[in-house]
């Protein structure tokens, strides 16, 4: 045919005739086009009859899809506001459409009628939509509610009876989905024939499908949030609803039972099928999110002490779940749960979590992490209930020898506190870190295992222990010589035994096998005691921190034993070790030499060991007990200041008024209306005050057009945790009517632009909202920018144009501020690739004040206690530490002093993250703070 060699795409000016008189393919393919360049602003007179003419007669199912969009689009008024007499003729195919034999065609014609707003079209329409309802399809019947719907909400005129008729339908229907549409129509239509139809099947709710139950726990919420003395009518069928197949509405019940009631049987049933959810849902995410959920649940009953101990043992299921992040959050969650009443059992169940991962032979990371977390918490639990210290040491002693490093340092930060804190487990702990010490694997580890037994062996038998097992770890004596001997026997003994030969040996299943001198030799070398590993191989810093613990025991054995003998055996026995280590590092044994600081620090123990000051005794045997005392004493400190900066946010006066919801009427400024609460609290992205929301909310209002042009435009940035929706008020300045005014976005960063905003026509000095919903996916900084496209009615030309600001998206609306320890902050920061470096420049001449500047306008937290910010020195070093919403860590490191000269600030600040633009926009964030405060 003639219209398969036409010029693509369609293009105004040419013969549209010969576009639409084609096959259907043809037909397709222009009708697309058709529609692409009518929403690229593009006008085609005439299109409209050719389309009636020739595509609209069409069956072909993937026209009238296209059929759908284009009438969709496709303008239907003339100039001055009248329909065009064309839409009579689509009207009649509407109608041909809606008693078509096929249920899909009928269906999404209802479908496309929700979209139409001319009631001149849809008033000839009204009887065939009825007759809609009683088709024997379930397609039809659905969309036909919801085509009621639409109607009877934008031109109530036209069906005025939609309610009344709704609720006689709902009484005979049985299909799920169309009583569920219904349902909603009956809700936001007239709630009190909703409410009947609920109480007459109230007895049945139980047998509904889940999407109905959704529904219906949604209005008993509403409900009863507008009429509290309804709640003992639906209380049941809530509880009712806990037992649902469905897990969605579990979770919606169980939300709105805690909102309804806070009597302890609703709190302990809803925390009980949040605690199911989470142990019997695959996905991680929901689990998490339910998490969330129980963690709110449970602050709000903080002081019910009998739904704490219940809830701590049915959290403690969800361990089970393989997911890291999942038993993470769990455990924390749990320390908080953890009371006097339920220690001992808490403690026993996460003993067996233990050997659990004792048993598993493939140690993978998340194990090794996983018995991290469970190091810490039995940490936390033998710390704040010291009776069961003494049965959580002996487990956690047993990780000392595993391979898993960061559990082990994590053990010894323990024991290092307990046997601080717990005089009565000081023996036991000692000697149980004793035998654990040669099964040491980690560097690290050996380092806080040694200096720990030298501080804490203080009689003069765990002494001579302690010096017997240090022996039994070096190996014989001197280490060089014996070394070089061993080296000779072995290549005379491989020099006797002629090449290609071998010794027979026994195995274990009583065969004989060959065994070569040389794998002998090997295995000789591999089985030297650990101690005597770490120093052959240049780990030389373990024998500093050994020369440090053998002087604490020598000097501290010295005051504690009589015997002049022994004394001088013990001295001169750590004498030879440390001389040895000295000779064994000028050697060339090692695979790395020793350090000059090491041979210092090696030489001066041995100095200290023979004159034996007073002053240097002081400091070895008592200094370094009264610092470790000062610093955990420190960190119970902070501990403490941040518990009182949690409770003062809850603190309430004891003269404060109580607000009771039942007395307070709805005109009255004091009613609460608790459903939008928490609505605003689960889509409210970070904790702010109350206090900051009146002050902030202008703040987000951007203005995207000047006052002079002809449209005005501004936009309400409502930032949710993952997504960003714009409410944009649009004012047609002018006393034209603008049609097909579309509001044209686009997105640089990682923003995403979920849906596009549909066009509007506006009248003369007329104004309008539209809503664009933005998803983000990190926190690096995002541009939004676009434009408003329109026609002015009644005259001819190309389309409008006004040209919009640009939105930056701010980065600290996704930031929030958070803890970790000081060794997770040091991996961090030697992980992270990351790094910006920003020169402080500001008129702040006090350091700590500069440093409370930074922290608010970042959003971070200062890890760096504060006993060690106090004093005046000239300068300050703190890290700070934040994390996203979605998972991604800050850190940043603040390095200041005062100038002598003139008392200005000087220094940088050093930010790191795993993405690059984490770390520019914290940079960015806090190079423009640093103007404003110069600008102020």
């Amino acid at each position: 045919s003639s219209g398969i060699n036409a010029e693509w795409p369609l293009r105004p000016g040419i013969m549209l005739t010969v576009y639409f008189t084609g096959s259907t393919a043809v037909k397709i393919k222009a009708l697309k086009s058709a529609i692409i360049m009518m929403q690229a602003g593009e006008k085609f007179p005439g299109l409209l009859m050719h389309i009636i003419r020739y595509v609209l007669p069409e069956q072909d199912h993937m026209i009238k899809k296209l059929l759908y969009i284009f009438w969709e689009i496709v303008p239907k008024r003339t100039s001055d506001g009248k329909l065009l007499t064309e839409m009579i003729l689509v009207c009649d195919a509407y109608r041909k459409d809606l008693i078509h034999p096929n249920e899909y065609i009928r269906g999404s014609t209802l479908r496309f009628l929700c979209k139409v707003r001319e009631p001149e079209l849809l008033e000839p329409l009204m009887p065939s939509i009825r007759a809609c309802l009683d088709n024997k399809y379930s397609y039809v019947r659905r969309n036909a509610v919801l085509a009621l719907y639409t109607i009877y909400r934008n031109f109530e005129q036209l069906v005025p009876d939609a309610p009344e008729l709704i609720q006689s339908y709902l009484e005979g229907e049985q299909d799920p989905s169309c009583r569920r549409n219904a349902f909603i129509m009956l809700i936001h239509t007239d709630q009190q024939k909703a409410l009947q139809y609920l109480q007459s099947c109230i007895d049945d709710i139980g047998s509904f499908g889940d999407i109905l139950q959704l529904v219906i726990v949604e209005l008993i919420y509403k409900v009863c949030q507008a009429k509290p003395t309804e709640r003992a009518k639906f209380i049941r069928t809530v509880y009712n609803l806990l037992s649902s197949n469905s897990a969605s509405v579990r979770y919606e019940a169980a939300g709105t039972l805690v909102t309804l009631s806070s009597t302890p049987t609703a709190v302990k049933a809803a925390a009980k099928c949040y605690v199911e959810l989470i142990v019997h849902e695959s996905d991680n995410n929901v689990k998490l999110v339910v998490l969330d959920k129980l963690v709110k649940l449970q602050d709000d009953h903080k002081h019910d002490l009998a739904l704490q101990n219940e809830l701590a043992m049915d959290v403690l299921r969800i361990l089970g779940s393989t997911d890291i992040e999942v038993r993470r959050k769990t455990l924390d969650f749990l320390m908080n749960l953890v009371s006097l009443r339920n220690v001992k059992d808490v403690v026993g169940i996460l003993k067996k979590e233990v050997l659990k991962t004792y048993t598993n032979n493939d140690k993978d990371q998340n194990t090794k992490l996983y018995q991290q977390l469970l190091v810490q918490a039995l940490h936390k639990c033998g710390v704040k209930f010291p009776n069961t210290a003494e049965v959580v040491v002996p487990v956690l002693m047993d990780f000392l020898g595993e391979g898993n490093e960061k559990a082990a340092e994590s053990v010894l930060e323990f024991v290092r506190e307990a046997v601080t804190r717990f005089e009565n487990l000081q023996t036991s702990i000692i000697e149980k870190l004793l035998s654990s010490l040669p099964n040491i694997k980690s560097l690290s580890v050996m380092h806080a295992g040694l200096w720990i037994l030298a501080e804490y062996c203080t009689s003069e038998n765990q002494i001579r222990e302690m010096m017997d097992v240090v022996l039994e770890m070096i190996g014989q004596l001197p280490i060089v010589d014996s070394e070089i001997r061993e080296t000779a026997d072995g290549e005379e003994a491989a020099a006797t035994v002629p090449s290609g030969q071998g010794v027979s040996r026994v195995t274990a299943d009583g065969t004989y096998a060959t065994q070569s001198v040389f794998s002998s030799i090997a295995k000789h070398n591999q089985d030297k005691p650990q101690l005597r590993q770490f120093l052959l191989d240049g780990d030389f810093f373990v024998g500093a921190a050994l020369a440090t613990a053998l002087t604490k025991l020598a000097l501290r054995y010295h005051e504690v034993c009589g015997d002049a003998v022994g004394k001088n055996k013990l001295t001169a026995q750590a004498m030879l070790i440390l001389a040895s280590i000295i000779h064994l590092g000028k050697s060339t044994l090692p695979k790395k030499p020793i350090s000059d600081d090491d041979i210092d620090w090696l030489s001066l123990c041995i100095r200290v060991l023979n004159d034996r000051s007073p002053l240097l005794i002081s400091i070895f045997t008592r200094g370094c007990r009264a610092s470790l005392q000062d610093m955990i004493g420190t960190i119970d400190m902070s501990k403490l200041d941040l518990s009182e900066s949690e409770k003062s946010l809850i603190k309430t006066d004891v003269d404060s008024l109580i607000n009771f919801n039942q007395l307070v009427s709805k005109n009255s400024d004091k009613a609460v209306d608790e459903l939008e609460m928490s609505l605003l609290a689960a889509t409210e992205g970070t904790n702010k005050k109350e206090a900051d929301l009146s002050t902030t909310s202008l703040s987000k209002v951007y203005q995207l057009t000047g006052f002079s042009d002809p449209i005005y435009a501004e936009a309400y940035i409502n930032v949710n945790q993952y997504d960003i929706v714009l409410d944009v008020l649009i004012v047609n300045q002018t006393p034209d009517t603008l049609q097909n005014l579309s509001l044209e976005l686009t997105t640089l960063g990682d923003l995403k632009l979920v849906d596009k905003p549909s066009a509007v026509t506006l009248a003369g000095n007329d104004f309008c909202n539209t809503k664009a919903q933005v998803k983000v996916a990190s926190t690096e900084t995002g541009i939004i920018f676009g434009n408003i496209t329109y026609d002015i009615s009644g005259v001819s030309g190309d389309r409008s144009c006004v040209v919009l600001n640009d939105i930056h998206i701010d980065i600290m609306d996704y930031i929030e501020p958070a803890t970790c320890s000081d060794t997770e902050f040091r991996k961090m920061w030697a992980e992270f690739e990351w790094e910006n470096k920003v020169s402080v420049q500001t008129n702040i001449t006090d350091m700590n004040a500069y440093l409370s500047h930074i922290l608010t306008c970042t959003n971070m937290k200062c890890l760096t206690p504060r006993e060690a910010l106090t004093g005046d020195c000239g300068f300050l070093a703190a890290n700070l530490y934040a994390k996203s919403v979605f998972g991604e860590d800050a850190l940043a490191n603040l390095s200041i002093e005062q100038l002598s000269e003139n008392g200005m600030l000087s220094g940088h600040i050093r930010i790191r993250a795993k993405s690059q633009g984490m770390a520019l926009s914290l940079g960015d964030k806090i190079t423009l703070s640093q103007k404003k405060e110069k600008a102020v």
